[in-house]
């Protein structure tokens, strides 16, 4: 099942419900933002794979080579965003000059160039990016509310931006500026390996030879930014997704287990009651 709609300013919206797809390369017109509503998608952004859940994201640049593989025997919920440059130019300015500078057509020296890399669904973006799918779900067709839907998540995009990328960005304190981005590039592709790889047993020199780090300096930058180490940063990432199936699936709690990367039932449901303060069935009823 596929709901496809192009607006009059170039805009596109691409809502799809599909199984074992892979896609070719795709439009490098536009700005995209690609969110999966249930299950999960790979995304080859660059030759680099990013692992699409219901509780992350991922944005890619105009201009970026990507595509998307899908594999899976029960169909998966997938949204992607599709952006017009002048769209996104315009609300850049919108976002950083002030209203005099606005009335004046003054213009941004730089296009935007986003981090491409996995942000965490949260705040005003999830919520009307579930808004924006229930009204593709009815049907709406109302051109203006949807692009102000767009513009919202736009928004709501930028303030992630800004916690993800801005903000811990300047938590390290390198002199060079071109070592401070050198260090959370792949500190980034850091992350990007343990949510995409926390089901399996992840070991700590795996995860520093992947992002190019030793292990002390994984450890001691890895920290500074995210404000836990790597194993803490997995540990909740894996309970956040387990909170996730419990909300959105009938799985039983071994298999959430299984799928969440921890070693037994017992020791998953004990980690959870310690960190969460319920055990999964309590929390799931609730």
């Amino acid at each position: 099942m596929r709901y496809f709609k192009e607006f009059s300013n170039r805009n596109r919206i691409v809502s799809e419900h599909t199984c074992n797809a892979v896609s070719n390369l795709q439009d490098t017109s536009c700005y995209v933002i690609k969110f999966v509503m249930s299950g999960s998608e790979k995304c080859i952004v660059n030759s680099r794979a990013i692992n699409i859940f219901p509780d992350s994201f991922t944005v890619i640049n105009a201009g970026t080579d990507h595509c998307s593989l899908i594999d899976s025997i029960t169909p998966v919920s997938t949204l992607a965003i599709y952006l017009n440059t002048q769209f996104v130019e315009d609300f850049n300015r919108l976002f950083f000059l002030d209203h005099e500078q606005q009335l004046a057509h003054t213009a941004l020296k730089e296009k935007p160039q986003f981090v491409e890399t996995l942000y965490p669904l949260v705040g005003n973006l999830r919520y009307n990016i579930g808004h924006l799918k229930r009204q593709i779900d009815k049907g709406v067709e109302d051109e203006m509310l949807l692009n102000e839907y767009l513009h919202h998540c736009l928004f709501g995009y930028y303030q992630i931006y800004r916690k993800e990328i801005d903000e811990k960005y300047q938590s390290l304190e390198f002199l060079k500026v071109k070592t401070r981005k050198e260090i959370f590039r792949r500190l980034l592709l850091a992350k990007e390996y343990l949510h995409g790889n926390l089901y399996k047993e992840i070991k700590l020199e795996d995860l520093a030879k992947y992002c190019c780090l030793s292990t002390n300096h994984l450890l001691r930058t890895f920290k500074k930014v995210y404000g836990q180490s790597p194993y803490q940063y997995l540990i909740h990432l894996r309970l956040d997704r387990a909170k996730l199936l419990l909300r959105t699936t009938d799985y039983p709690s071994s298999e959430i287990t299984r799928l969440v990367g921890f070693e037994s039932p017992s020791s998953f449901v004990r980690l959870f009651k310690t960190c969460v303060g319920t055990t999964p069935s309590k929390y799931r009823e609730s």
